[in-house]
């Protein structure tokens, strides 16, 4: 493993690649020295927040952005995710359908459909090598109960006109796509592409910096203070009073930066700023890779086209075949940690990487005799409602994003351009979406938050082994659902 390389290479193996292959030596960039001011502030550079920048820069390159984070560009779980993405959101369409109505909820399939595109033109256009392709995700079918799961999935989509593109794989089919064991058949959407994670949050870093933002490394944010802007005065970045009277504030260990707006995009470490400990809970996914396999393994196992794969089971799962040849796996199953704390010690859980191995060589048992040469993990944020949000409370210029449940690969984009048009005072389609202005109700206080997640993540482990057992549905899945946003 990894753990005696020093610097941030350790980190996963997207991180090592870059690394090991000198195209990338993930040294910081300078920390912030004394006060500054900006038009934009924003807090976080993973997806979100370097999305936000290359957004407002694409649309006004006179803008002054400031990106202060607190480790490297991509520390976080924009470094380290599984490479899926995908269209997923948190809420499905029947639930968004229950909050907000038919319209908007296809309104928002549909722009986070879009978005996967989106960012496969961003990527072509700003020349990022990312590894991009896009293959759709196959979720297989491997119990009768998972079968019926998978019909039930597609009809759930037929329901709203089809706008996921969801169909149904026989099982041959499925089995041609991804060549696991015991396949049944499977559910495939077309929207969503593999990626390597760490150079596209790498790759976009350095995009936002040609196109005139500036990124402060090793500056962890303290707090963030609302400015104050008087009744009447234009939402917009450029110009206007807002600066003069009370600007907002991102206050850091050496300096303070004030901008007209602070965007806060620092997902599952949010709950290290002051007075939003409560706002998302970070629970962790962890993952393992297997050395570059051979032409002989490949040959059954497909994914050729560059599929990102998973299976019909209650406990999340999620690969794919990187463009170098492995297998990258990842799962749920970490514990919460109580009071929500995040230290690096959690990445590792033997426990969890023993059982990831086990399920894989259990979906491709040619794996038998293969190494694993990475394993790694790291906090996802998620929201009490399982609802994502962006929004700019136009009072005191304070934005936010965030809440993807593990899925934010592709919604950070949506976020950043959608957070791009707020600060610009834009109405437009993307301001008008149904998670814009959404804020997430807070976490129960300790000890109710860790007994209740970790009794969901518990409780979904169960369920699988119960239908396993009985071979119906699980009594304890449908019990569970409402804590999970089901």
């Amino acid at each position: 493993m990894l753990d005696d390389v020093p610097g941030y290479r350790h980190l996963s193996l997207w991180h090592d690649s870059l690394a090991a292959s000198g195209e990338d030596a993930l040294a910081p960039r300078p920390p912030l020295d004394g006060d500054i001011e900006a038009d934009v502030c924003i807090v976080g550079a993973g997806y979100t927040g370097l999305w936000t920048a290359h957004s407002l820069l694409v649309a006004d390159p006179g803008l002054r952005i400031v990106v202060l984070e607190a480790e490297i560009a991509g520390f976080g779980a924009s470094g380290r995710n599984g490479g899926w993405c995908s269209a997923l959101f948190p809420a499905s369409a029947t639930e968004l359908a229950s909050r907000h109505g038919r319209e908007a909820a296809v309104a928002l399939r549909r722009a986070m459909n879009a978005t996967v595109a989106e960012v496969g033109r961003t990527v072509a256009a700003e020349g990022i090598e990312a590894h991009w392709r896009q293959g759709g995700t196959v979720v297989l079918a491997r119990t009768p109960v998972q079968l019926a799961r998978a019909r039930a999935a597609v009809a759930a989509d037929a329901a709203f006109d089809g706008v996921d593109g969801m169909v149904l794989l026989d099982a041959g089919e499925a089995s041609r796509r991804v060549g696991a064991d015991g396949v049944l058949g499977a559910t495939y959407t077309p929207h969503c592409a593999r990626v390597h994670p760490a150079r596209l949050v790498r790759g976009l870093a350095r995009a936002v910096e040609r196109r005139g933002g500036v990124i402060l490394e090793r500056t962890p944010v303290l707090a963030v203070h609302p400015g104050f802007r008087p009744a009447g005065a234009s939402p917009a970045a450029t110009g206007g009073p807002a600066l003069r009277a009370a600007p907002a504030r991102a206050v850091t260990a050496t300096g303070t930066v004030r901008a007209r707006h602070v965007v806060v995009a620092t997902e599952a470490w949010t709950t290290a700023l002051p007075g939003l400990r409560r706002s998302v809970a970070p629970v962790y996914s962890l993952m393992v890779a297997t050395e570059p396999l051979p032409a002989g393994f490949w040959a059954p196992a497909g994914l050729a086209s560059g599929e990102t794969f998973s299976d019909h089971r209650h406990l999340v799962i999620y690969g794919q075949r990187t463009a170098d040849g492995r297998l990258a796996f990842g799962g749920r199953g970490a514990p919460y940690h109580f009071a929500s704390r995040i230290e690096g010690r959690f990445d590792r859980d033997e426990r969890v990487f023993a059982g990831l191995r086990a399920t894989l060589t259990g979906l491709f048992p040619g794996l038998r005799g293969a190494a694993f040469t990475h394993a790694w993990g790291g906090p996802l944020g998620i929201p009490r409602d399982w609802h994502a949000g962006v929004g700019l409370d136009p009072r005191n210029g304070l934005a936010w994003a965030g809440g993807y449940v593990g899925d934010g690969v592709g919604t950070s984009n949506l976020a950043g351009r959608t957070l791009a048009d707020l600060i610009l005072g834009r109405d437009t389609e993307l301001t008008r979406l149904p998670w814009v202005g959404h804020r997430s109700r807070r976490w129960e206080p300790e000890p109710l938050r860790w007994l209740g997640i970790n009794a969901g993540l518990r409780g979904m482990t169960a369920a699988d082994g119960e239908e396993r057992l009985t071979g119906r549905p699980s009594a304890a899945a449908r019990l569970l659902a409402p804590l999970l946003g089901h």
